[in-house]
């Protein structure tokens, strides 16, 4: 059935416990996994004279999210390991989450996309979007959703 699955995670708790069920899926399919998370991509927003003061080099910026993508990362690569789930991991900032997703499964040749979603709705939901919704709505390659 599926051979490669994308498991994409931001840590939230909600995410973690589809990691785990997506690698206990994997595991029932013989599956392997590729781990994915998607930190924000370095914007600077400045606004007329206005140059916040707090504001890191975009070195540091990515540097510092390099660095929690892959401490997030690491937790799922040992959860698979204690599974014995093959597992890769994968790293891309950007703007749009959805659309890294996405991209990342293709280049990765992932027949499956194994995501969390966090179920908002009504005014947070149209606010906030869903990356998962996103998925859902652009994806060519099956999405299953945890919740």
């Amino acid at each position: 059935m599926y051979k490669h699955i994308l498991i994409p995670t931001d840590g939230s708790p909600l995410s973690r416990k589809a990691v785990k069920a997506g690698l206990k899926f994997a595991k029932a399919l013989g599956a392997k996994v590729t781990a994915f998370n998607s930190p924000p991509a370095y914007e600077l927003m400045i606004y007329g004279e206005y140059f916040p003061p707090d504001l890191l080099p975009q070195a540091e910026y990515e540097a510092r999210a390099r660095r929690q993508a892959e401490k997030i990362l690491a937790a799922v690569t040992k959860e698979a390991e204690a599974m014995g789930v093959p597992c890769a991991t994968h790293v891309q900032s950007s703007r749009v989450p959805w659309e890294a997703i996405i991209e990342v499964a293709k280049k990765k040749r992932c027949d499956l996309i194994y995501m969390a979603s966090h179920g908002r709705r009504g005014l947070a939901g149209l606010l906030l979007g869903s990356e998962t919704t996103q998925v859902l709505t652009h994806s060519k390659i099956p999405v299953l959703v945890y919740r």
